[in-house]
């Protein structure tokens, strides 16, 4: 049997590839494929039919349905032979510029279809003649509708990033688009994760698919450093400030829960001398693309995000990924984290958390195998030290680099004054050098309460303390409380445990105030405390700060029986098929309203 490392060190012409495609892997300097790729490629047959593969993010995988779409593919095709979808427009993009590169040399033409860009010019890429269409759900769906894209002769279609896809809401997009793929013999769906919302989808639109795991536990990375850092609930920014100095990151993204916060983390940082700059959903497409090569450029070192770069965007050289606050659940910690430590290359994955959201992630983390090193943020005379420290190696460095200097210095080593002169250009060049914040004694002070707060609750209050995602009944102890709603949901970014960190910080309560908490496409339902409702009024411009907008208030009392706000009925889907029926039920889609699926499907912006 072969191992791991002997299939690392294969080469590419040791697979059956056309020599138009080894020729252009060789000129791109790639040698040896990686091991999602030699899994794929060493066994035709995995090809042939449809197929799941669950990779964790940095893997190759878009080489790994890349290289076999183009093998068999035949050379200057003038109509789509494929479809690729992405959860989101930078990875869209991305995955075509590797489709491009790779069929130069056999006239593939690719065609990217994502919103936020001109929709003429690419109904025009499309009648130039693409045999590769790479898009978002909901663009590509937009095509469809309009009969720009046809989708006739399209025999492979990739799911890319499946299970962020069905994270952001896209299921009504995909089901459309897979009901109506008239002559589709191949479907691949490629995921980090397996949850239960993409496990029923391969169930009903994938025909006894083939199997691939490169993936034992998504927590585990051998080349991703993990570190928690514990920062003061009232000086979370200053906290930040230091743990950037601190870490000093030649390249990173710093990862926060909302717009609003992306923006206002932006503007401090720049403010206090770091080069930033932030990519979220309200900008355009241009400006993100902006954002974007600064960080590849080097114009900026951080790129702060929402989670819509945290799929799929690969830039070479981030050094870190710094995560702001609690992350919604263990996969979004998990799929942020893997945009360093890529293609063999070492980074480190930095979380700040205050005491209250290290327990929470805890929590979160338990039953996997994640190992973290947890250490609370530097002081600033920790962090003075330590530039001092670096300042001194660069002066070294740069003396070293020439001898242009080294007569002058001699000459003031030997004066009466060599001191004071030292001195004086170490306040010309040092001087700048931001020092940080004091901060040690409130974050000390912070783990003590939280610790004595844990220890004094009995076992039954400490197994309480937590929230309930979405329960039916007002959790116990909410009774005399409101439930509220607000006008905004996973479309603007948010996820269960940001929503909840966000009524806290702005309302000053602590979990032991918030009950149940649902959270729906555009919308979302958090459950208060009789005390924490006597706070809203007052709290509003804090809460609107956090991006907190209250669209309906309601009374909760212990009888309620169903949730204040519901969702509306779903619509009959029939049940999947599995087994031998399968292949017949794939060939007679059509006659079930095949049309009538792209029809009925939500438009929706990618």
């Amino acid at each position: 049997m072969t191992t791991e490392t002997e299939k690392i060190s294969e080469r590419f012409e040791d697979f059956n590839l056309r020599p138009e495609l080894l020729k252009v892997i060789a000129r791109k300097g790639f040698e040896s494929p990686m091991p999602v790729q030699v899994r794929i490629l060493e066994d035709e047959t995995l090809t042939e039919g449809d197929l799941i593969v669950q990779a964790r993010t940095g893997s190759g995988k878009t080489l790994a349905f890349a290289i076999p779409i183009y093998n068999g593919m035949g050379r200057n095709q003038t109509s789509p032979q494929a479809l690729v979808l992405s959860p989101t427009r930078e990875l869209a993009q991305q995955t075509a510029r590797e489709f491009s590169w790779l069929g130069a040399d056999i006239g593939a033409r690719v065609s990217t279809l994502v919103g936020g860009l001109d929709m003429e010019r690419q109904i025009r890429s499309l009648k130039d003649g693409a045999s590769v269409v790479v898009g978002t759900p909901g663009r590509v769906l937009d095509h469809i509708r309009r009969g720009s894209f046809v989708t006739n002769d399209v025999k492979v279609l990739v799911l890319d990033e499946g299970d962020h896809m069905l994270d952001m809401g896209f299921r009504d997009e995909l089901e459309a688009i897979l009901g109506g793929m008239e002559n589709l013999d191949r479907t691949w769906l490629f995921s980090a994760t397996m949850p239960p919302e993409v496990t029923s989808l391969a169930k009903r639109y994938l025909d006894a698919p083939r199997k691939i795991s490169l993936v034992s536990d998504i927590t585990c990375h051998e080349d991703i450093m993990q570190k928690a850092y514990v920062i003061p609930a009232r000086k979370r920014f200053e906290g930040l400030a230091n743990v950037l100095l601190w870490e000093a990151p030649a390249r990173a993204l710093l990862f926060c829960t909302t717009k609003l916060e992306t923006q206002d983390i932006t503007d401090r940082l720049c403010d206090e001398g770091f080069k930033a700059c932030a990519i979220h959903g309200d900008m355009s497409q241009r400006e993100r693309n902006a954002a974007i090569a600064s960080l590849r450029g080097g114009r900026v070192d951080i790129l702060v995000a929402t989670d819509v770069a945290a799929r799929g965007l690969d830039i070479d050289g981030i050094s870190h990924v710094m995560q702001f606050g609690l992350p919604g659940n263990l996969e979004t910690f998990v799929h942020r984290s893997g945009r360093t430590g890529r293609a063999g290359h070492e980074g480190a994955n930095v979380a700040l958390f205050t005491s209250r959201e290290l327990r929470s992630f805890k929590q979160m983390a338990h039953g996997s195998n994640l190992q973290m090193q947890v250490i609370p943020a530097p002081d600033s005379a920790e962090i003075e030290g330590q530039q001092k420290v670096r300042f001194e190696n660069m002066l070294i460095e740069r003396s070293l680099a020439g001898d242009e200097y080294r007569g002058w210095a001699d000459e003031v080593l030997k004066r009466d004054d060599a001191e004071l002169m030292i001195a004086g250009l170490l306040a010309c060049a040092y001087g700048e050098q931001p020092q940080g914040y004091s901060i040690r004694a409130d974050v000390e002070a912070e783990l003590i309460r939280d610790k004595k707060r844990t220890a004094q609750a009995g076992p039954e209050a400490r197994r309480s303390a937590g929230y309930s995602a979405g329960g039916r009944h007002p959790r116990q102890g909410m009774g005399g409380g409101v439930q509220v709603q607000l006008s905004k949901g996973r479309d603007e970014g948010w996820e269960v445990g940001a929503l909840l960190g966000a009524f806290c910080r702005s309302m000053g309560i602590t979990r032991e105030d918030v009950g149940n908490i649902k959270l729906r496409e555009n919308s979302a339902t958090i459950e208060l405390s009789e005390r924490a409702a006597g706070l809203l009024e007052s709290k509003k411009s804090r809460m609107a700060k956090e991006g907190l907008t209250v669209s309906a208030i309601r009374a909760l009392t212990s009888e309620l029986k169903e949730p204040v706000y519901n969702r509306p009925p779903r619509r009959g889907r029939p049940e999947g098929r599995a087994g031998e029926g399968r292949s017949a039920e794939r060939r007679d889609r059509g006659a079930r309203g095949r049309k009538t699926d792209f029809e009925r499907a939500p438009a929706r912006r990618a």
